[in-house]
This record gives structure tokens, C-alpha cells and sequence, in this order.
């Protein structure tokens, strides 16, 4: 347990640096439409500031994996939540990014209410892999059910100027959609190649999707609106994902609850709060 915890610090580290990394890579390249996915990937590729962003993060994946055999998904998601506080640092010392004053207060609010949340909960120990089909079928249907609002919502005219931010948003429900897969795999014991191999499609598909997704939001916005909403969205919904599909259990008085549905209203505050700069920091067609 405290070496997964360890390895969740480590990964919320390595992922910031290298989404900043990639945000810088993503303004460098030709715009990214999922229309035309090796043109778009070899462009990006072709970025060094997005090639470095790319490696960095499939360490940062490797790492939280591997944090996630160790301990429960609503503990990892929390302090990976609580470390998107460093990416309003790391964008100003490292990259020379403003941070504008409402989102320091929306990162502050997002990772406090996450880490309060964990806070409340009851001590418990083990990885907490155990699901029910049922349960994680019915999530995992639910994030997609929720994608795919958000992606018709993209398509809409009267919701254009707010492409980058339906776009972060949709990245990090198809994010949380691998996240809540992978976790799962960690729990089913030995089966056969025709359970796990849908499975492994699923986890490959959402997390190539959340991809894109990403690489078209970070070109549209600036890197604290996109990054921070995208890991908002995608730790809060894998932390409700390990209460209703793992198990793992919300606070046992009446005060702690009243204390995590705090939490929860900071989570949704804070994502209302990070504003979408200036709309056009760089003019770019539709990507759908």
C-alpha cells in the first residue's frame, strides 16, 4: 500500500512534466483531426517538445500502473489529483506559462477536494481489485454513454468556442474509461483469451482515442485549462469508479460524509472555474 502510494506520487509528477511537454509540442505541429489519424500521429511525432512529452508519459503510465496493482484506484486518483497544484508550478518556472489568479484558486479547490475526499474514507488495505461484472459494465457503459454527449456536443455550432474544453473533458472520460478497465484486469484472475482479449481492445481503443482527444484540446487551449480539466475529470470519475465498482468504502459517520460531498462540490467547482483563455489561442478546423 504505501509503496503504490509512493509510485502514485511519482506518476502525478512524471505526468504533469510531460503533458506540459507535449501541450508545448501539440502548438508546434499541424492541427490534429482524427479523420486523417497516421498524418496526424506523424506530425505530432515529428515535434521533439511532443516526441520528449510522449516518452516521459509512457513512463509516468508504466509507473501508475504499477501503482495501481498496489493500491486502491480512489487513493491513486486522489494524489494524482492533488499533484495537479505542481502543474500551475512546473507552467510558470519551467515553460514560462501565466497562471491566471482563478486557476490557481481552481487547481487548489480540484486537488483539496480530492485529497478530502481520501482523507474521509475509512482505513482500509489490499489493492482493492474484487468487482462484479455487472458493476463495471454498467460504469464503464456509463463513460461511454458520456463521451459520446460530450462529443455531440463538440459537433455543435453553438458550443464551437468551447471546443478545447468539450474536447479536455472527452479526454478525460475516455482517460478514466482505460483507467477503470486496467484496474479491473488487475482483478480477474486467470480467464481465457476470449474474456481478455475485448478487454485489452477496450483499454487499447479508449486510451488511443483519449490520445487524440487530447492532442486536439491542447492545441486549442492553453496548458492549465486543458491539462487541469482533463486530469480533473479523469481522477474524479475513477475515484466515484473504485466506490461503485470496486468497493472501496466512503466514510462510515454523518460527518464524514458531509465532508466528502464537500469534496465532491470542490471537485465540480473547480472545474467550472478553470477558464478557457482568450478562444483562438491558435485557429484550428474542427478535429471530429
Amino acid at each position: 500500500m504505501e509503496i503504490g502510494i509512493g509510485l502514485a506520487i511519482a506518476a502525478g509528477l512524471l505526468t504533469n512534466v510531460a503533458s506540459l511537454l507535449k501541450h508545448r509540442g501539440c502548438h508546434l505541429a499541424a492541427p490534429v483531426s482524427i479523420r486523417t489519424p497516421l498524418r496526424s500521429a506523424r506530425g505530432l511525432a515529428a515535434s521533439r517538445w511532443f516526441a520528449a512529452g510522449w516518452g516521459l508519459a509512457a513512463v509516468a503510465w508504466l509507473v501508475h500502473v504499477a501503482a495501481l496493482s498496489m493500491a486502491p484506484i480512489s487513493i491513486v486518483q486522489a494524489i494524482l489529483a492533488g499533484s495537479v497544484v505542481t502543474l500551475a508550478i512546473m507552467a510558470q518556472h519551467l515553460l514560462g506559462d501565466p497562471v491566471e489568479r482563478r486557476q490557481w484558486l481552481a487547481l487548489f479547490l480540484g486537488g483539496g477536494g480530492l485529497a478530502l475526499l481520501v482523507i474521509t474514507v475509512p482505513h482500509f488495505s489490499g489493492s482493492h481489485s474484487e468487482f462484479s461484472v455487472a458493476a463495471i459494465l454498467g460504469f464503464e457503459g456509463g463513460l461511454a454513454l458520456v463521451a459520446a454527449g460530450l462529443l455531440s456536443g463538440h459537433r455543435s455550432e453553438r458550443l464551437t468556442e468551447h471546443g478545447g474544453i468539450l474536447l479536455a473533458a472527452i479526454a478525460g472520460v475516455l482517460i478514466a474509461l482505460a483507467g477503470v478497465a486496467i484496474k479491473g484486469l488487475m482483478g480477474v484472475g486467470a480467464v481465457s483469451v476470449a474474456v481478455l482479449a475485448p478487454w485489452i481492445l477496450l483499454i487499447v481503443l479508449a486510451g488511443v482515442l483519449a490520445q487524440y482527444a487530447a492532442a486536439a484540446a491542447l492545441q486549442h487551449g492553453g496548458a492549465i485549462e486543458t491539462i487541469g480539466l482533463m486530469g480533473l475529470v479523469a481522477n474524479a470519475a475513477q475515484i466515484i469508479g473504485g466506490v461503485l465498482v470496486f468497493g472501496d468504502p466512503l466514510s462510515t459517520n454523518p460527518f464524514g460524509l458531509v465532508l466528502q460531498a464537500m469534496a465532491f462540490a470542490m471537485v465540480c467547482a473547480s472545474a467550472l472555474l478553470i477558464p478557457e483563455r482568450t478562444p483562438g489561442t491558435r485557429s484550428l478546423p474542427a478535429t471530429t
